[in-house]
């Protein structure tokens, strides 16, 4: 299958007038370079701590651009406009780093909130939420490396499975499906096990839970065969969102500097393969699995799009969903659209000062994925030109 699909850059762009184009090449213009973006996110931080008033010029490029908007009602608007092309939207409260009680149970009913507000919403058939938005990462850790709580801690992680029940609950009674999100290796098991619980609670008939496998660690696809082991015993459904993984310099890092072997693959070629194997595996599945394919890399999603050909799986099949960051990889997101295949966009909103460790990881995140920048670029430089801008 010939990747001119993504070529079409009419089809990609249809939703930006002539100066959000601008915009847009003006922004990844200044991603691609590395020292730029380690002095802008540098400078950001201090004007924010410093309280200075950098908020309006922030949410009017990066913010703007990256983001739906400060609260679900402002991001309506962008996601109708998403719908009329044929893409949903999955959004994602996307304030990181809290670390107290009171912030946990805004997040639970924040994203029970948003469940309900997807129930009624077509354009938002999927919710999300990341485990240390319900509970602080030190719990997470220690319940993965097997520490024996205090009984305070043991209170924590009640309140923080009592969190995720709540928020399952809410998924299943809706009928919409809740993408949890992965993060680091070494909280991540605790994880793991606690959405093996959600899932066999509540994926009786069909995958509304979904964990995420980041396919950058080489022991994922051996994690989702066990998984699907236990499944079949014990009667329920798995669902999994892939990613390549978000991690990877604080990974390699910490495996370094405590002397134990990195999760990570070794090659960026290893963690394709990884992914790839990883997206086989569960379309020879899909009676049992289901996938959401978080993916900005064309290689992978042609690979879906061959396979699903071949086991004749019909291209708008409700198992099989494909997403893409917003703001990102649009020539993906609405050219696949266009063929009539499940298409979400990752929409993050907030405040935009609690927005902006998200919106900081993801530009050092895209300087370390210098192909994938210069592909939006030139792109951008395409449309532009058939424009005549």
């Amino acid at each position: 299958m010939s990747s001119s699909i993504f070529d079409n850059t009419e089809r990609a762009f249809v939703l930006k007038s002539d100066s959000e184009l601008e915009r847009a090449y003006f922004l990844f213009k200044m991603i691609s370079k590395e020292p730029l973006v380690r002095i802008g996110t540098a400078m950001t931080k201090f004007a924010l701590s410093a309280k200075l008033p950098v908020e309006g010029l922030i949410r009017s490029t990066v913010f703007d651009h990256f983001c739906g908007g400060v609260s679900e009602d402002d991001c309506i608007p962008v996601m109708d406009k998403l719908f009329e092309a044929g893409v949903c939207s999955v959004l994602d409260y996307s304030v990181e780093g809290k670390e107290d009680e009171k912030q946990f149970d805004a997040c639970l009913t924040k994203v029970v909130e948003l469940t309900d507000f997807a129930e009624e919403k077509e354009a938002m058939p999927i919710s999300v939420f990341k485990p240390t938005g319900v509970g602080r990462f030190d719990i997470w850790q220690k319940k993965t490396t097997g520490e024996v709580f205090t009984s305070e801690e043991q209170e924590e992680w009640d309140k923080i499975v009592d969190r995720f029940d709540q928020i399952c609950k809410k998924a299943k009674e809706t009928d919409v499906a809740v993408l949890i999100d992965a993060e680091e290796s070494w909280m991540q098991d605790a994880a793991d096990d606690l959405v093996a619980e959600m899932m066999a609670k509540y994926n009786t008939e069909k995958a509304i839970v979904f964990n995420t496998l980041q396919c950058y660690r080489w022991d994922r696809l051996d994690y989702l065969k066990k998984l699907h082991v236990d499944a079949r015993v014990k009667g329920f459904k798995i669902g999994v969102k892939i990613v390549r993984g978000a991690y990877m310099e604080k990974e390699n890092e910490r495996a370094e500097e405590m002397k134990y072997e990195t999760p990570i693959c070794a090659s960026k070629s290893d963690t394709d393969d990884n992914f790839n194997n990883t997206l086989k595996y569960i379309f020879d599945h899909l009676e049992d699995v289901s996938v959401f394919l978080g993916t900005h890399n064309e290689a992978s999603c042609l690979l879906a799009m061959e396979i699903m050909k071949e086991k004749s799986i019909a291209i708008h099949d409700k198992r099989v969903w494909f997403g893409q960051l917003y703001g990102m990889s649009d020539h993906i997101s609405f050219n696949l659209a266009s063929e009539g295949y499940n298409v979400a966009k990752y929409m993050p909103f907030g405040p935009v000062k609690d927005v902006m460790p998200y919106l900081i990881r993801r530009a050092e995140e895209n300087t370390s994925v210098a192909g994938q920048t210069n592909r939006e670029l030139e792109l951008i430089k395409s449309e532009r030109k058939r424009r005549k801008i």
